[in-house]
């Protein structure tokens, strides 16, 4: 039986076995995308910037490959412009204390019978009735130094520049009048003290006796009432706890990201109801505070707090949960790709791949040097043979 050959010396189609294609042996095979491999040297982790990048088969050379418009792939510009790094973290929104998180004491040195104590929430501003014995007002002094002494003119102490800035920021007394920085009792001193007592509705004396007020970092707000309206007032018991009423968010940041963040940085607040607002990092802890398990330290975090801009954003919020963003450091002008355009190179580094620009199927590999990384975005920033609006291959999304 005889068998039909065609032009190019190939048994006819009408020979072939039923349901069997026969490939087009004219046709030139199509070259492949290097694949993504799995083994051990093959995929890096970016750890340091909590982000991964396939690594792809090393280049034996420099020249342009062919690309495939179905091999997975998509093109994202270069871009330059401005860019930040952030750490974003769960925070929690409530009153600043003491530098050690305890709160403020408010401690008693007048004798008689408590007739008003403040309730649990009660925010009082210096200069303001604190607690009342014998119906007397007791004012609040905002100072660093608690009193331990009468004052009258010609005492000298820090307790006195305490009093004597707490009476011109109050309007009791001019700059031009009575220095704010003065650690003297004059006569000037004397006759603001006379102003605040009548303002008290008290004795005019111009002089202050243990018991007349009490000195404390202020404003404050109280806690926890300790005394009770109607019980006897001893000289050292405690009236009250309190806070300041200065608003502040706390976040336990992982030991690793203490390095990252630092005073003064910008911090963005999303509140429970999602809306936001600024703040700034006013001061970060020392000491690493331990999970449950105190022997295991691998729980361990260091507390960062956060005075906010607009305080008044959060409004009675207290123990409130919410969101920090914390924008640890930037730069103004930047060329960034998506971590995702990154492929390792053998031997080391990283190259990305970079479109025809005349819109053709070819890409050329451009080794590129890493700078700084935007996790949240999924950016990096890189420089090498780019330029802005460059057309870099990504996985398609």
């Amino acid at each position: 039986m005889s068998t039909d050959v065609n032009e190019a010396g190939m048994p006819g189609a009408e020979d072939n076995a039923p349901g069997i294609p026969v490939p087009d042996r004219r046709k030139p095979r199509r070259r492949r995308r290097p694949k993504v491999l799995a083994g051990t040297g093959v995929l890096v982790l970016l750890v340091a910037a909590g982000v991964a990048a396939a690594v792809m088969d090393p280049f034996d050379d420099e020249d342009a490959q062919p690309a495939s418009s179905t091999d997975g792939t998509s093109l994202a510009a270069v871009r330059e412009g401005p860019l930040s790094t952030q750490v974003t973290q769960s925070g929690t929104l409530s009153y600043a204390a003491h530098g050690d998180g305890t709160p403020y004491a408010v401690v008693n040195q007048a004798e008689g019978i408590y007739t008003w104590v403040p309730g649990e929430g009660k925010e009082i501003d210096c200069g303001k009735t604190l607690y009342r014995v014998d119906e007397k007002p007791l004012a609040l002094i905002c100072g660093g130094t608690p009193a331990y002494r009468a004052l009258s003119e010609g005492d000298k102490g820090r307790e006195v520049r305490d009093l004597n800035e707490n009476l011109v920021r109050l309007g009791y007394a001019e700059k031009s009048e009575l220095d704010p920085d003065s650690d003297y009792y004059g006569s000037e001193t004397a006759e603001a003290v006379t102003e605040l007592q009548d303002e008290l509705g008290v004795e005019e004396t111009g002089r202050l006796n243990l018991g007349d007020a009490v000195f404390l970092p202020g404003p404050l707000r109280v806690t926890k009432a300790m005394a009770k309206a109607g019980t006897r007032a001893a000289a050292g018991a405690q009236v009250a706890q309190t806070t300041s009423a200065r608003r502040q968010v706390t976040v336990e940041l992982d030991p690793g990201q203490q390095t990252q963040v630092k005073v003064g940085d910008r911090a963005q607040i999303t509140l429970p109801d999602n809306r936001t607002t600024p703040g700034k990092v006013s001061r970060i802890g020392t000491v690493a505070k331990s999970g449950d398990d105190k022997k295991d330290t691998s729980g361990s975090t260091i507390p960062v707090y956060i005075t906010l801009t607009r305080p008044k954003d959060a409004g009675k919020l207290d123990e409130a949960p919410v969101q920090v963003q914390i924008t640890t450091d930037g730069v103004k002008k930047a060329l960034t790709v998506p971590v995702t355009a990154l492929m390792g190179k053998a031997g080391g580094g990283y190259v990305v791949e970079v479109a025809d620009p005349a819109g053709g199927q070819r890409r050329r590999p451009i080794p590129v040097t890493l700078g700084m990384f935007d996790n949240d975005n999924g950016l990096v920033q890189v420089s090498g043979d780019l330029s802005a609006g460059d057309q870099v291959v990504v996985p398609a999304s």
